[in-house]
């Protein structure tokens, strides 16, 4: 008997450790944002999803990409980034209303249009990502904006200024700058 669970316990410490799955996962009326913990079927727009180490199928879900992108630029994440899915919003058969539950393109690799005219599931501008280079130049040019990759795009365009909420311009410039030193932007 002991020499069977010898056995076992050392085949259990030899085998590797299971990956966790950094997929992208299907929204459904049980996905809730991650900041305002709303169903996010309810709103419009483009979505995202940050999957983080230790945290394995239970992605952060975010109402607009541009949560997304302002969440992993804060210093204050509890566990490392392994990945960043946002809805391709040039896939066959979305719609602002309806952006996908499963068309899914890897964050590092989206093109994303930035100062358009669209505002996201919250109601603030919203940055807009596609898989193609096709697709989110036509957008463009029926809603404005600027297409760049994810790197590119200015806190600014993510991180509204503490002075919407009545603070001071100069200290948020300030602080932006040093976030962005700090990420390379």
């Amino acid at each position: 008997m002991k020499r069977t669970i010898l056995m076992a316990f050392l085949l259990c410490a030899c085998q590797p450790e299971s990956q966790q799955s950094l997929a992208p996962v299907a929204l459904t009326a049980e996905a809730v944002g991650h900041f305002c913990q709303m169903n996010l079927l309810e709103h419009p727009g483009p979505k995202a999803q940050i999957h983080l180490e230790g945290l394995p199928g239970a992605p952060l879900f975010f109402s607009q990409v541009s949560d997304a992108i302002a969440y992993m630029r804060l210093p204050e994440q509890s566990h490392p980034i392994l990945a960043v899915w946002v809805n391709d919003m040039g896939a066959s058969g979305v719609t602002w209303d309806d952006p996908g539950a499963d068309n899914w393109v890897d964050a590092a690799t989206a093109h994303f249009v930035v100062g358009s005219a669209s505002q996201g599931g919250m109601g603030a501008p919203e940055v807009v990502p596609f898989a193609q280079i096709d697709a989110a130049l036509a957008f463009v040019a029926q809603n404005g904006g600027s297409v760049m990759s994810l790197d590119a795009i200015p806190d600014e365009a993510v991180i509204a200024p503490l002075s919407d909420a009545g603070g001071d311009d100069a200290e948020y410039t300030r602080r932006l700058r040093a976030l962005s030193q700090k990420t390379g932007g």
